[in-house]
């Protein structure tokens, strides 16, 4: 039989415990628990109905809106909204019925879906179920000059001492 400083010892752990977990969002929650350090993130597994195609990191955002675009059900872009205030695309989600896996790549057979995802350049290469990676077209400030504009200015400016010379 436990003795009086124990029960109260008892009560006590039990008060600190229920406070902790009051205070734990849903997913702490479940890693928590010894079989949420298992559990798959979302879209690894395989078995949705979108491709997500991810253009930014997460980690630059503070809230997210999925809006359809096109056809229901087919294209849905995730736009995130940063510290700042400003909005911009975290993410494609395209339909498995539109697009299908060729290697390590996606390929979109989709025309609407084609043309609405001219924002991506480069290839989109598969990371892992039925997430994917791509670069977006815009460069940020702080990347420019990039390499081709460079290039162009360096032409730009031997057109125009060849221009001065004649």
């Amino acid at each position: 039989m436990a003795t009086k400083k124990q029960t109260r010892a008892a009560r006590k752990n039990i008060k600190k415990a229920q406070a902790k977990w009051r205070g734990m969002t849903k997913r702490q929650h479940s890693l928590a628990q010894p079989e949420g350090r298992k559990r798959k993130r979302s879209g690894t597994g395989g078995g949705g109905k979108f491709y997500r195609i991810e253009v930014r990191p997460n980690q630059k955002f503070t809230s997210y809106r999925v809006q359809d675009v096109g056809k229901r059900g087919h294209l849905e872009r995730l736009a995130g909204r940063r510290a700042s205030g400003s909005w911009d695309t975290v993410s494609w989600l395209v339909s498995k019925k539109d697009a299908h896996k060729k290697g390590k790549t996606l390929v979109i057979k989709d025309t609407k879906a084609r043309t609405a995802l001219k924002q991506i350049k480069g290839p989109i290469r598969h990371v892992k179920g039925d997430i994917f990676r791509a670069h977006a077209k815009n460069v940020p400030e702080r990347l420019k000059p990039t390499l081709a504009m460079r290039r162009a200015q360096k032409k730009n400016i031997k057109k125009a001492q060849r221009a001065r010379r004649i």
